[in-house]
């Protein structure tokens, strides 16, 4: 393998309870061949996650919440990179080895995919209903390169060359790395899933702020996937089925009284955000940028199993694996 420098580009608000691990497990890492600088784009932090980074050499990048927006806060930390490889990963996820890095890029560095993106698992403090997600998402095997052109970046790597070319949508609210990864397969490149490649994605949200996640994504995906629609008498299906395939994995797992209220929860709170999302399709206020992007802050404006997959879920589905998966 040919050696690299790699530009690991963190984006953060308030992640001090992650971040100091997360650069431990970069320092760590068994990078082999690759060389890597850290650059953190921060969006207002106040909790010490900038003298987080500052201690472990990070370069900072600083971003005002009237600027932010998911796709402008990569291009401004990417823009500053040096690395041929761009490493994009979430403050609040931890490589579960030291040979995550390596593992991200090989398949990149040796030209068999130009966007590949690694495994997600919940950890101790995740939801169950999260975790499923995460299983159905990011599975055990590896795909380099894939079908579709699902993409997450809280774990993946791409081209710096590719990016110069084709930056990130800095208007979209969301899935701006399928966005971007739908462009590229559509230019002919491709994408790829690296299971190896593993970090433990830590979401510690209330309902409201899951519902504002899910509600920003289905918005996202209307400008992705215009053709999916969540109609009003899906929504109570979705929502049942949903809980059901979870309370019955719940009983053999044998934690359903635990856990019972909340998969009911999570599950509410999901479809009805991905509902919301899904049937408005429009230029954001602040007040609105405010509410979808800092879901921290209160609402600044108006407030194998059967196939039950719902429409909007079964085109994420597709957009990974391909019509014919």
């Amino acid at each position: 393998m040919t050696a690299m420098h790699v530009s690991i580009v963190i984006r953060t608000l308030n992640e001090a309870r992650h971040l100091g691990e997360l650069l431990e497990s970069i320092d760590a890492q068994d990078k082999g061949s690759f060389t890597s600088e850290v650059i953190l784009v921060d969006s207002g932090s106040t909790d010490g996650t900038l003298e987080i980074a500052a201690s472990h050499g990070c370069t900072i990048i600083h971003i005002s919440r009237e600027e932010f927006s998911f796709g402008r806060s990569l291009n401004r930390g990417c823009s500053v990179a040096t690395g041929e490889i761009l490493v994009l990963v979430s403050g609040h996820c931890i490589p579960t080895d030291n040979a995550w890095l390596r593992s991200l890029c090989a398949p990149v560095a040796d030209r068999r995919v130009d966007y590949a993106y690694g495994r997600q698992i919940g950890g101790p403090e995740s939801h169950f209903s999260e975790r499923r997600i995460f299983n159905k998402y990011f599975p055990a095997i590896t795909r380099v390169p894939q079908d579709g052109f699902f993409c997450n970046n809280a774990n993946s790597a791409l081209w710096r060359t590719f990016w110069q070319r084709e930056p990130f949508d800095e208007l979209i609210t969301g899935l701006e790395d399928m966005e971007l990864a739908q462009r590229l397969v559509r230019h002919g490149g491709r994408v790829g899933y690296v299971a190896e490649a593993c970090v433990y994605h830590h979401h510690l949200e209330s309902w409201k702020q899951i519902e504002r996640r899910f509600e920003r994504e289905a918005l996202a995906l209307q400008g992705i996937m215009p053709q999916i629609h969540i109609r009003r008498r899906d929504l109570l299906r979705y929502m049942t089925s949903s809980i059901w395939l979870d309370y019955r994995q719940a009983l053999r797992e044998r934690v359903f009284m635990r856990k019972a209220k909340s998969i009911a929860l999570y599950r509410f709170w999901q479809y009805v955000g991905s509902f919301k999302g899904n049937r408005e399709h429009r230029a954001l206020s602040q007040a609105q940028k405010d509410k979808y992007f800092y879901p921290g802050l209160p609402p600044a404006g108006p407030a194998k199993e059967p196939d039950t997959t719902p429409d909007h879920e079964r085109a994420t589905y597709v957009a990974r694996h391909g019509d014919h998966a």
